[in-house]
């Protein structure tokens, strides 16, 4: 008698969409390619590449019809949409913006990390730094 694990069976993209669909997610189609899951006003794009799902960018929160990114700021964190809108992050927002991404993960049937099981993890982090110091060298005083 052998014992025999059962094959892991690959969902298509539309069926991981009709499971995210059945978990109370929201599935809109997007005129660029690709869909826009929602649930209440936290959203992400996602596209279909070679029938895998991919996540185009990290969730984040409506505004707008955009989504605004987490962006930790040293002092705070915030929300920022590509167009440059601001709105500053709420604890409340935070930990449903989190709730959303792990519910989706399961949706999807994605691992969920440790590290990012643990809370929100922003897209940008924009501390206080030396002007131009992430590009490369920067100008020196004395150089001209």
């Amino acid at each position: 008698m052998f014992f025999r694990r059962e094959r892991p069976k690959n969902l298509t993209f539309e069926e991981r969409l009709n499971q995210l669909k059945a978990m109370g997610f929201t599935v809109t189609s997007r005129p660029a390619g690709g869909v826009r899951i929602s649930r209440n006003v936290y959203a992400v794009d996602l596209e279909n590449r070679e029938g895998a799902v991919h996540i185009t960018d990290r969730a984040g929160i409506l505004i707008g019809s955009d989504i605004g990114f987490l962006v930790d700021g040293g002092y705070q964190k915030f929300f920022r949409s590509k167009t440059g809108r601001t709105k500053p992050a709420l604890a409340e927002e935070l930990k449903a913006l989190h709730d959303f991404e792990e519910d989706l993960k399961e949706g999807l049937g994605q691992e969920s990390y440790y590290n990012e099981s643990l809370g929100t993890v922003s897209t940008f982090y924009l501390y206080d730094r030396v002007k131009d110091r992430d590009r490369g060298v920067p100008k020196r005083v004395w150089e001209n």
